[in-house]
């Protein structure tokens, strides 16, 4: 039995193939971060290591709010 990947919709994003608004999905595979556009099949693809160093590389977070 294979494992479904857990996608997620970026809300507003743009592909940048074919200009669709939300259309890009987010998910995982093999440790690696992936988009798709539903709509035209665009991917790209970033390693665990290169998403924690192009967001944010100096930020320090003391906490995250979270409103009720």
């Amino acid at each position: 039995m294979q494992k479904r990947m857990k996608r997620r919709f970026i809300a507003g994003a743009v592909c940048p193939k074919c200009q669709a608004v939300d259309t890009i999905t987010l998910f995982m595979e093999n440790n690696v971060e992936k988009l798709e556009c539903v709509k035209c099949g665009y991917s790209e693809a970033q390693t665990d290591q290169e998403v924690k160093t192009a967001t944010r590389p100096k930020e320090n977070v003391i906490g995250v709010f979270k409103p009720d």
